[in-house]
């Protein structure tokens, strides 16, 4: 019998908004940003997600999730993984019938997270300052469904992911390039990534063209 402490997670928030990245880049979603996170990349943005956040029982953080129209939710952070119980979390949201994508730093083992979840894998570059983070044995539980993101600070990060893809990563995979602004201008990374014919998507952060770095969007 699943004991109620096991059935809680600690979370920093729950919105509405559009999905900025990756492959539902534009569609509305329910995100759930859960506190707590083990990296300390030099371009986070949600540093506010480390502490604090507050418990709740995840049959009410699914309640809150039906208020809104969207069938498609992300699990955010912070590093969602840093909690054992998103993975009871991410079941119940699949066995609803949602439609779920994590989004994980890389450093934390994927291997138990439900194949039906949508699997946004962050590799970190040097510039994040948390390359030795990474897990490599993460790659072999990627699903075709999967994504795999590079976040580019610099020329250095870039020739980093170029050769980190040819050593690691197949040709088949959906693999994101996502320019960290301001320090790698778009323009220039779309240009080197033409120029070397890389087979991989361009990715501009589309909420923070609309709302800038407002909390919540």
């Amino acid at each position: 019998m699943t004991s109620a402490i096991s059935q809680e997670v600690r979370l920093t928030e729950i919105f509405y908004s559009i999905q900025g990245e990756g492959p539902f880049s534009g569609q509305p979603t329910t995100f759930i940003r859960l506190t707590g996170c083990p990296l300390r990349c030099t371009y986070c943005d949600t540093a506010y997600a480390f502490t604090g956040g507050k418990k709740y029982i995840i049959s009410s953080v699914i309640d809150q999730i039906d208020l809104n129209r969207s069938n498609y939710v992300c699990v955010t952070g912070g590093e969602p993984l840093v909690q054992p119980t998103v993975h009871h979390l991410m079941k119940s949201l699949c066995d609803k019938g949602y439609q779920v994508s994590i989004e994980t730093s890389g450093a934390l083992d994927i291997s138990n997270v439900d194949l039906r979840v949508i699997k946004v894998l962050d590799i970190k570059t040097p510039g994040s300052g948390e390359v030795e983070k990474n897990l490599i044995s993460n790659i072999k539980y990627l699903l075709p469904h999967d994504v795999v993101k590079f976040v580019i600070c610099s020329d250095n990060d870039y020739l980093w992911a170029k050769q980190f893809m040819a050593d690691h990563l197949n040709e088949n995979m959906v693999i994101y390039f996502s320019p960290v602004v301001p320090g790698m201008d778009p323009a220039s990374l779309a240009d080197r990534i033409l120029s070397d014919q890389l087979q991989v998507r361009l990715q501009i952060q589309l909420h923070k063209h609309l709302w800038g770095d407002a909390r919540g969007k």
